[in-house]
């Protein structure tokens, strides 16, 4: 009964927050107009009364964006058409595109006039605060339970089943054709930058469907169902949607934004922002779902502690620190992020904001070039990639604690394991080669590097990689194909770390396979994709690269059969692949 309640209060919570986007009108006044520009608020009023907007009610960020965006663009064109006044900036008169959508979004905030701006602290309870004790309610009483992890029939229930083979093929592909038309339009009508992605998949296919040897391709072991889970595609659909309307769209969740500006305005003397939204509901979910975490794996000291770990750094390091350096009117910085996962330290805007602030803002540049180049292969040397993937990032905790319930979802085929291969470390390679041009552009102030535009490909990374690939792939298809879709296919920092823990590193997955029953819940239960059974039958160690240590197949394994360790006597030939003596009936030989 109380689960039942829990469960009720959530699903308000989360129907309340999503009709809150229709909830709102908005007025355009001079008041709300957030421009701070002289000459273009000048313009942008004087356009805005031309056009009958002034005081005009609009009852959706539809209708009100559509006007202003158009007012936006006649005093561009009216702006750019005059002569900049002498001893004036160009862009200080002009009005750029990147300007035009600053103004629309912060403009919408302040041109609220509903019930949700007139009560916000109230909307942030009816949904933060009643899906926050509705979980909570849910999870509780997963403590009186028996510990440890039995047949809980997770490929029985229409949110956990997956994906049949054709629906999955029909998803990814919709997805990834509906990015490109849209990123043709993102990178204002260029086509190049669609066309080379476009190019580099169907490349990637090729090598991975047609020039692999045809015996490598019996024995494959995937995790699609005979029936889809029409709930989980649901659920999909929804985290797809928020992630669209958050990167693509901000101007429409205005309402979202507004409500949870008291507790922005409260922690940084700030108003709100899209990110900043994301940043408190991305730590919520992080702290109430790593309560079930606990409740279901209490049984495993590791991965308590591991739990423990992502809550304290996502909600401390992640999200409380940057505020609190906003207040003391310090750069806001996430100690923990790494390049290249945190793909823009290395900007223009960035690296001149750092240097701009004094000794604070030099150490947190030296800090994160020193953690890239010598923390990353060192502490990995020592612990593998688990101290980053499964202890401290960010996606990493939120794939571990709301993903959690999606894990066995990952395609553990040898198909999948040949496009992971070639997909992270293009994603790498792309993150290296847009950087060194970012920094050759910073230093030699040109922006061409042969035929390509530094600004060109540092804007498709950020969309396609940052946006399209991290957020609408990596998390909106935790429901569809699992909780690690970007750690394994697209992380760059996981490309990074892993090229160390496989050939460099102490960490392994021992294995005591004379104890191993072939239940398969070790391989049911990656979610990396990893068939750790195999690798349990034969004895052998689990040396992969993708390998993030979360120790939950050792969790789950009845017999004790795995086991996560460091040991420095073989570093330099643990990789390699056929090492495990088989001895039976007086017959010793090499498995292969």
């Amino acid at each position: 009964m109380l689960q039942k309640t829990g469960l009720g209060l959530f699903l308000l919570a989360l129907l309340i927050f999503t009709l809150m986007l229709g909830m709102d009108s908005y007025v355009l006044t001079p008041e709300s107009l957030a421009v701070d520009n002289g000459f273009h608020r000048k313009e942008i009023l004087a356009q805005a009364e031309k056009a009958g907007m002034m005081g005009k009610e609009y009852s959706s960020t539809f209708g009100f964006c559509a006007g202003f965006m158009q007012v936006l663009k006649d005093a561009q064109a009216s702006l750019n058409g005059q002569p900049v006044p002498e001893g004036m900036g160009e862009w200080d008169f002009k009005i750029g595109d990147w300007k035009k959508k600053e103004y629309a979004s912060a403009t919408l905030l302040k041109s609220g006039a509903g019930s949700v701006s007139q009560h916000p602290v109230l909307f942030f309870f009816l949904t933060f605060g009643l899906a926050i004790l509705g979980g909570l309610l849910y999870i509780l009483p997963k403590f009186q339970t028996v510990p440890g992890i039995k047949n809980d029939r997770i490929y029985h229930r229409p949110l956990t089943r997956g994906l049949k083979v054709g629906v999955r093929g029909f998803f990814l592909g919709a997805v990834f054709l509906s990015v490109l038309v849209y990123g043709f339009f993102y990178q204002n009508g260029d086509l190049f930058w669609p066309l080379v992605t476009a190019v580099m998949a169907a490349v990637i296919v090729g090598l991975v469907l047609f020039y692999q040897k045809q015996k490598e391709l019996h024995g494959d072991r995937s995790a699609s169902p005979k029936v889809t889970g029409w709930l989980g595609v649901f659920a999909g659909l929804y985290l797809i949607g928020f992630y669209v309307l958050l990167y693509w769209l901000p101007q429409h969740v205005a309402p979202w934004v507004t409500m949870v500006s008291p507790i922005s305005e409260a922690l940084s003397g700030q108003p709100a922002s899209r990110w900043f939204l994301y940043g408190l509901l991305y730590t919520f979910i992080v702290l109430v779902m790593g309560v079930r975490m606990i409740a279901k794996y209490r049984h495993n000291r590791y991965q308590v502690l591991r739990t423990f770990s992502v809550m304290f750094f996502q909600a401390c390091i992640a999200f409380l620190l940057p505020e609190i350096l906003v207040r003391l009117n310090q750069p806001y910085y996430d100690f923990k992020n790494i390049w290249p996962l945190n793909y823009s330290f290395f900007f223009d805007w960035n690296l001149d904001n750092l240097l701009a602030s004094g000794g604070l803002g030099i150490f947190m540049l030296v800090w994160g070039i020193v953690l890239t180049v010598v923390g990353v292969p060192v502490i990995t040397y020592f612990f593998g990639k688990r101290w980053y993937c499964s202890w401290v990032c960010g996606c990493g905790g939120l794939a571990e604690t709301m993903g959690d319930p999606f894990r066995q979802l990952s395609d553990k085929s040898l198909k999948a394991w040949r496009f992971e291969r070639w997909t992270i470390h293009g994603v790498l390679a792309f993150a290296v080669v847009m950087t060194a041009m970012v920094l050759y552009t910073y230093f030699s102030g040109n922006a061409k590097v042969l035929f390509l535009d530094s600004y060109s490909i540092r804007s498709w990374y950020g969309f396609f990689v940052g946006s399209a690939f991290a957020g609408i792939v990596g998390t909106g298809f935790y429901p569809l194909m699992g909780n690690r879709m970007w750690c394994r296919f697209g992380c760059p920092l996981a490309a990074y770390l892993g090229l160390v823990q496989r050939f460099k590193s102490r960490f392994r997955i021992t294995v005591n396979g004379g104890q191993c029953i072939s239940c398969g819940n070790c391989s049911t239960y990656c979610e990396m994709g990893i068939d750790v059974r195999h690798y349990a039958q034969r004895g052998q160690d689990v040396l992969r690269s993708s390998c993030v240590g979360c120790g939950v197949c050792a969790a789950v394994c009845p017999r004790g059969v795995l086991r996560l360790e460091n040991a420095g006597s073989d570093v330099g030939s643990r990789a390699e692949e056929l090492k495990v003596i088989h001895i039976s009936e007086g017959e010793v030989k090499l498995l292969d």
